[in-house]
């Protein structure tokens, strides 16, 4: 359906598309019709059985568009973990699911890499699913109720955010990464800032991130609370898709979308990137950051690189760069996930596997990890730990009295290095 604009943000028009509407406006709830939706090992049984009991169905309304991902605690680390698995491999035969994924990477990897395209509409029973929006689509995670009528129906609703948009300018300095700017954006508007909003992101500082960068900005706006975010797609969205083997040029959405950039919204906040310095989340709360300078020097006992906000292959590599040569701080214990098999065997084809390793690292099969928290890694009391994870909230990774730091790649490679929270230029 060909939409014209009328001023409509980026968001508003994908929504408007899809609730087959000629616009819709903030504030408004609209039902919309599901491009694809996306439950993983924390929440599939749950909603098979909401779904089941509560919508008197037995069946998806789709499989073709029903997204299942196994990517919690992989490989199963206990008889219950493996039960719950069990019964995934059970529920995706009696539908006839075929997107299904045992031991691919953590999920919003998964999603990026192999179905996700701008201008699509894709719900997921799991907060972070407001990823997508790096690349053009309106993404949105769901409590498990609502995936169940998901399932059963193909369509929900929703009620049209607002859209803030972030200006960016400027430009980064050395050893600062999207890291540090989705920390700072949360800062600024704090934990609740952002509360059923959707997060844009534009300005002439946007233009030199790629892909994976936009996305570790867009994966950690539900820390300030997002319920969508929206980067209207550029070159770099179309040249990561050739990268990726699966070419978009769909010249037309192209166009529609970059006619939104200047629409109105509820609130512009500029950016200069330039200001920015390494950045630490403070436990135990994602908008309690402090520069890095504040506290460096702090005693860390763990510190892991992965997960869907910073596991991806550019990551890899950087923390790579810095370690290779250099060993792991004797009392570290540093652990490696990459966030997706394709993430692990392009590191393997680099050496960067066999760097890790030589420094002393623990490398981990694709998953959420220790960034969940359920295995791989738990925290004892009084133990902290830096990592390039997306939370740091009391008892996310083992005992409620373990402390989360959070911070980018490198900052997390030089703590290791050290065995305490460490610029990256000390280790140069």
């Amino acid at each position: 359906m060909s939409i014209k604009n009328s001023r409509m943000t980026a968001t508003e028009l994908i929504i408007a598309r899809h609730a087959n509407r000629d616009r819709v406006t903030p504030g408004e709830i609209v039902n919309v019709s599901v491009d694809l939706c996306m439950s993983n090992d924390a929440t599939t049984l749950l909603t098979e059985k909401i779904m089941k009991e509560r919508m008197k169905t037995n069946m998806v309304w789709d499989p073709s568009r029903v997204v299942i991902i196994v990517d919690h605690q992989v490989p199963a680390d206990s008889i219950d973990t493996s039960i719950v698995q069990q019964g995934m491999g059970r529920f995706v035969d009696e539908q006839g699911i075929e997107k299904y994924h045992t031991s691919d990477g953590v999920c919003h990897q998964v999603m990026l890499e192999k179905y996700v395209t701008p201008g699509s509409l894709i719900m997921g029973a799991d907060s972070h699913t407001c990823s997508y929006g790096s690349i053009g689509a309106v993404s949105s995670g769901v409590g498990s109720t609502d995936l169940a009528a998901i399932w059963a129906s193909g369509e929900t609703w929703l009620k049209v955010p607002e859209t803030v948009r972030f200006i960016l300018d400027g430009h980064l300095k050395p050893f600062v990464s999207a890291k540090d700017i989705a920390l700072h954006l949360i800062s600024l508007v704090r934990a609740n800032g952002l509360t059923y909003k959707t997060m844009e992101l534009s300005g002439p500082g946007l233009t030199p991130l790629t892909v994976p960068e936009r996305f570790t900005i867009c994966n950690m706006a539900v820390e300030a609370g997002a319920k969508s975010t929206m980067i209207i797609p550029d070159n770099a969205v179309i040249e990561f898709f050739k990268q990726l083997g699966r070419p978009f040029d769909n010249q037309a959405l192209m166009a529609e979308l970059k006619e939104t950039e200047n629409a109105p919204c509820s609130a512009e906040i500029n950016v200069d990137l330039g200001a920015l310095e390494p950045l630490i989340a403070c436990p135990h709360y994602v908008d309690n950051v402090r520069p890095l300078s504040e506290i460096e020097g702090l005693k860390i006992d763990q510190a892991f690189l992965g997960s869907c906000t910073n596991g991806r292959i550019e990551d890899l590599r950087e923390g790579a760069q810095l370690l290779k040569g250099k060993t792991v701080a004797p009392h570290m214990r540093f652990l490696v996930t990459p966030a997706s098999v394709n993430v692990y065997k392009q590191a393997l084809e680099e050496n960067l596997i066999s760097i890790f390793m030589d420094a002393g690292a623990v490398v981990n099969h694709p998953g959420c990890s220790t960034c969940w928290g359920a295995h791989q890694g738990i925290l004892a009391p009084g133990q902290r730990m830096v990592t390039s994870g997306n939370r740091n909230f009391k008892g996310r990774a083992g005992s409620p009295e373990s402390e989360i730091y959070l911070a980018s790649p490198s900052v997390v490679v030089a703590s290791a290095i050290k065995g305490a929270l460490t610029h990256p230029k000390e280790v140069i």
